[in-house]
């Protein structure tokens, strides 16, 4: 797997300052997308454990209140086979850190059938707090929206849609 962009200091998608790791690679391609060039699995740089240990650094200061992984697209089933190990390191060495996802699949995609479902899918969710799903729609685009671009996106509390069997809007 290949990133695109790390930002240290992340204001912009999730609650407080956060650390995000855009992965390289989206099969959406939707129309507007705002990092369109990491649509390509091959751009960026590779993610190694370098670039791991890193991320572990920074998301340990402790005014970093979590993980955002972004795209590119982090449910592309190349993509989540990479960030498994990651977030599981994550979790163990980063306790109390959350951890968010934005991706354009939306949750029936995820927990059902379809093309970015694998055997890395079901572990890699429960290792998520927070999931913005959907794809972005240039038609549904409000800037108005807390952590989304269109209104069609939904903020989804993973443990406690894990738990209802259905997706459960995250409560800030």
């Amino acid at each position: 797997m290949n990133y695109a962009n790390i930002k240290t200091c992340d204001i912009a998608d999730g609650p407080g300052v956060r650390t995000a790791l855009f992965v390289s690679g989206c099969t959406h391609h939707c129309p507007g997308c705002f990092n369109a060039e990491a649509q390509d699995f091959a751009y960026g740089q590779p993610f190694d454990k370098k670039t791991e240990d890193f991320l572990i650094k920074e998301l340990q200061k402790p005014y970093v209140s979590g993980l955002t992984l972004l795209g590119g697209e982090p449910f592309e089933p190349e993509n989540q086979r990479a960030l498994l190990p990651f977030l599981r390191r994550v979790r163990q060495e980063c306790p109390g850190k959350t951890v968010w996802a934005f991706s354009g699949y939306t949750w029936e995609e995820l927990t059902g059938g379809s093309r970015a479902r694998c055997e890395a899918t079901d572990e890699l969710l429960a290792l998520v707090d927070v999931l913005v799903d959907g794809e972005f729609v240039a038609a549904k685009h409000d800037i108005s929206l807390r952590f989304r671009g269109s209104s069609n996106q939904r903020l989804l509390d993973v443990a406690a849609s894990r738990a209802a069997g259905e997706p459960v809007w995250w409560k800030d």
